[in-house]
């Protein structure tokens, strides 16, 4: 029996998860209404069937892949579809949101009816070469698996609801913090004239920091404008986790990550910020 999925919506993630379930014979739902060229496009070729959001509730599975700032009203925009579905799909939040926010989504998808499975990914969009891990915890987080046999690389935890956003906010902390901090650094160094200095320092001493600065910053540039979010949702995390007192390093230090990736995500306030990048990055072979 063909397996149905819900899938919202079809950005660069959500499309190439739909497309790696296509491929394995899924039947893969979306709702293209109001949606950009890009997105209808990233759809058609990912093999997703156009409904409209009432049929989407006919799915065994719905899978939230959203930017983290539209999870909760992703969820309350279906809530009242799902109430009225005498077998709503089970909603699996894939969102990159802490545990109080996804605490926010499983209540509104709960009261409609609906189960709920708590979800992060970890990696880059599916495709020839990398598939990402699709973490997922919960009552209902059996039920992904069998994604598994759909192509995709699913990963059931045994703690409860929140665990998964927990290990995508840790990782994404690391991973993106890490980024920004190496960006502040570069930006910095540049503007004292020691760019060249630090890079040829770094070269010696921190080779793997190199790595990150020639391949992730340039990879980060034109995603920047969707991870500020994300940096905004790993300084709730961290309040929430912290002892009384001990949590404003935490926030401090993500909400001004939030503000460099803002900033560079912004086309009119980055121009000065990216010139000092390009002249510290050094293309690969590849992608010069």
């Amino acid at each position: 029996m063909t397996m149905s999925l819900a899938l919202i919506a079809p950005g660069a993630m959500g499309a190439a998860i739909a497309r790696r379930l296509t491929d394995h014979g899924a039947d893969v739902m979306t709702t293209l209404a109001g949606r950009s060229a890009g997105s209808i496009e990233r759809a058609r070729r990912a093999g997703m069937r156009d409904v409209d959001l009432a049929q989407l509730m006919h799915a065994d599975l719905l899978l939230s892949v959203v930017p983290p700032a539209e999870a909760e009203s992703l969820a309350r925009q279906l809530a009242p579809l799902m109430a009225a579905s005498e077998a709503p799909p089970i909603y699996c939040d894939l969102n990159a949101v802490s545990p109080a926010t996804l605490a926010r989504v499983e209540r509104i998808v709960h009261a409609s009816g609906a189960a709920f499975v708590d979800g992060g990914i970890i990696g880059p969009p599916p495709s020839d070469r990398a598939m990402p891990r699709i973490y997922v915890a919960g009552e209902r987080a059996s039920s992904l698996a069998r994604l598994n046999d759909l192509g995709l690389d699913v990963r059931v935890l045994e703690g409860g609801i929140g665990s998964a956003s927990a290990l995508k906010m840790c990782f994404a902390g690391i991973n993106k913090g890490m980024t920004a901090l190496t960006t502040l650094m570069l930006i910095a160094a540049g503007r004292s004239g020691a760019g060249g200095a630090l890079r040829a320092e770094l070269e010696h001493s921190l080779p793997e920091v190199v790595d990150r600065i020639d391949n992730g910053i340039p990879d980060m540039l034109p995603k920047a404008w969707r991870w500020h979010p994300e940096m905004r949702e790993i300084a709730d995390f961290l309040d929430t986790t912290a002892p009384d007192g001990e949590n404003m390093a935490g926030r401090h230090a993500f909400e001004g990550f939030a503000a460099l990736y803002e900033q560079l995500g912004d086309s009119a306030r980055n121009q000065e910020m990216k010139r000092l990048l390009d002249s510290l990055i050094e293309p690969s072979p590849a992608k010069a």
